[in-house]
């Protein structure tokens, strides 16, 4: 095992620390997989679900064998928040306390994960990591995560659980990617809207990133340097061309760009009608990224679209644009 500066954990061994990434990054710090019998515990960090669905939810997680608790303020509301920022964080403060609760997935996104990134238990999740499932607003709480402990998170669905999404390959591979060790590897959609940006050679590197927005936002505080990385970005409706521009501007003016091995480029969705002078998103993406001068893979389904892949963030992945894959090592062991 290799030597990393979290002592309290080397003597366990269902706890794994992966291969160093690059010189200037911690290890990736894998929890143990899930097994049927395991407590899993559903936190609200952002935005209120509906109920039913997240019912839905977790009867697919039941399914699985695990044994679903709903944190105490998982429903309540303020404004668009789940409720205060003090209870939010106290739900999820509780669950990575709590060493018989295996994994902690998020309900839903929208906003206000961000609000308490800063507030977050470290010190718990290096003493018993466990993943936490999530993306959009959600990868406000994976950046410092990885950042403070090394925790390697999930980029899978939301436990409000809306069926027409997801078909049975992209569940299955959700419970693969909690249940099992197995390399994940995200095969390139020609159909997805970010497919002709790819181009280049392959890398490997950490993969890190997620909703561009949240990734933007992170610059100043909880996004590190990505020497040695893999970018991922996705963008959802409700983002504007210009406010696109600006996030990746933001980003590669931070200087936490100087390194990036490339970018893995998942699902842009509504963006089909939207137009300025003849500009669409491609045209903003594409005059963005390509001033990175590393290699690109886009068309990956990863993201707010339908069936989307599940990838682990923190762990080592290999990006090969020529023949349309990601694949990725595990995010549990």
């Amino acid at each position: 095992m290799d030597k990393v500066s979290n002592p309290a954990k080397l003597s366990d061994p269902s706890v794994k620390v992966g291969s160093m990434p690059t010189a200037t990054h911690r290890a990736p710090v894998l929890a143990p997989r899930l097994k049927p019998g395991d407590r899993v515990r559903f936190v609200s960090p952002a935005s209120t679900p509906d109920r039913e669905l997240v019912a839905r939810g977790a009867a697919l997680l039941t399914g699985w064998g695990l044994q679903v608790e709903i944190a105490e303020h998982a429903f309540d509301e303020l404004g668009y928040l789940a409720g205060t920022d003090e209870d939010r964080l106290a739900d999820l403060n509780d669950a990575f306390r709590d060493p018989g609760v295996r994994a902690v997935f998020a309900t839903t996104g929208g906003k206000g994960a961000y609000r308490i990134a800063d507030g977050l238990d470290f010190a718990a999740v290096r003493r018993d990591p466990k993943p936490l499932v999530g993306f959009s607003d959600i990868t406000a709480l994976h950046l410092p995560l990885w950042k403070e402990a090394g925790l390697v998170g999930i980029h899978g669905p939301f436990m409000n659980w809306w069926a027409p999404y997801f078909d049975a390959g992209s569940i299955e591979a959700f419970r693969r990617a909690l249940m099992t060790t197995e390399e994940i590897v995200v095969r390139q959609d020609a159909a997805e809207l970010s497919a002709p940006l790819t181009g280049g050679h392959a890398v490997t590197g950490f993969l890190l990133g997620g909703y561009l927005e949240a990734v933007r936002g992170a610059v100043g505080a909880d996004l590190e340097s990505l020497d040695g990385g893999i970018l991922l970005l996705e963008v959802p409706r409700g983002s504007g061309l210009g406010q696109v521009d600006r996030g990746l501007t933001q980003l590669r003016r931070s200087g936490l760009l100087a390194g990036l091995l490339g970018v893995a480029v998942g699902q842009i969705t509504g963006f089909e009608d939207d137009l300025i002078n003849g500009w669409g998103v491609l045209d903003v993406l594409r005059d963005g990224l390509t001033k990175l001068g590393v290699p690109i893979l886009g068309g990956l389904p990863i993201g707010h679209g339908r069936n989307p892949a599940t990838v682990p963030l923190g762990t080592v992945a290999t990006m090969d644009p020529v023949g349309g894959t990601l694949s990725v090592a595990a995010g549990v062991c």
